[in-house]
């Protein structure tokens, strides 16, 4: 850290701002990956030592994720460690910005599936990570296919995807607790999934519509509340250990892993910022569209 500022330092004395962006591009990606891989390090060897680990509120930070989920997800993948290095993620968008594999597969390494509806969004994806420097020689794999519970296993299985993958990342903006209630073909060991905070506590998700498009009837009505897809990942052997700051993508671990090292925390615990009070009341303007009681 100390050359990055010496360096940052000379070409500002001697050229100019101009220098010191050039300089700032090329060191700041370095440096992002030597400190997470450092910091990936220390999760490893406290988790393997017994010490201390910090709360999942505190471990959050953003490379590529919309909020904090790149911090979360180093965190939890330091403290169970790595098995095969793999993602899948459904509704990746271009698999870049606002993503929550992007920073696994650019900064250490991991290969996995990308899938989008949008044929634009995997071009772009595709063109980027041919180019990086990090994933060119093998970039991550890409599909365009609009997913639903019919086809999610088929679309994973033709792109050579099955058994233990390491982590499931789940953003389809609607159907997103049904794709994960179907898929089979795969057995990931973290799952993080979108839910729908404004629903509250309220145990429910919208009926399942193969053809559901965003923003549907109403770009509220969508999706499933932190308290149904808890307990949807309650049956499938996970427990809910983390969310985002703002409670809409929450985390899960399989049950036979960080046992008596990652709690189980309480749906309640999502939905605590004062982003989700301020949204309170959005339900309201919809509770008169069905849904389905999750038990």
């Amino acid at each position: 850290m100390k050359q990055f500022f010496k360096r940052l330092l000379r070409p500002a004395a001697r050229f100019g701002k101009a220098a010191v962006h050039r300089v700032i591009a090329d060191e700041l990606p370095l440096i992002s990956k030597t400190a997470q891989h450092a910091l990936f390090a220390q999760y490893r060897m406290a988790a393997l030592r017994g010490d201390p680990l910090p709360s999942i509120w505190d471990v959050g930070f953003r490379i590529f994720s919309q909020t904090d989920e790149d911090g979360i997800l180093l965190f939890l993948f330091g403290v169970i460690g790595t098995q095969t290095r793999t993602f899948v993620d459904i509704g990746s968008g271009t698999g870049i910005e606002w993503n929550n594999c992007a920073n696994l597969a650019v900064n250490f390494g991991w290969h996995g599936l990308f899938i989008d509806g949008n044929p634009d969004a995997v071009e772009q994806g595709k063109t980027y990570y041919a180019a990086h420097p990090d994933t060119r020689y093998c970039p991550p794999q890409f599909v365009c296919a609009r997913i639903t519970r019919e086809n999610v296993n088929a679309v994973i299985q033709e792109a050579g995807f099955t058994g233990e993958v390491d982590l499931l990342s789940i953003d389809i903006d609607g159907n997103d607790y049904w794709v994960w209630e179907a898929i089979t073909c795969i057995d990931p060991r973290v799952v993080v999934i979108e839910t729908h905070v404004e629903f509250g506590m309220r145990s429910i998700v919208v009926p399942y519509d193969a053809n559901y498009v965003y923003p549907g009837i109403d770009p509220h009505y969508h999706g499933a509340s932190p308290a149904a897809m808890a307990k949807l990942a309650s049956r499938r052997g996970y427990r809910l250990v983390a969310a985002n700051r703002f409670g809409w993508n929450t985390f899960y671990l399989r049950n036979d892993l960080g046992v008596g090292v990652i709690p189980e925390i309480p749906v309640e615990s999502v939905l605590q910022h004062a982003y989700n009070k301020a949204r309170a009341g959005i339900f309201d303007t919809i509770r008169h569209l069905p849904y389905v009681e999750v038990e």
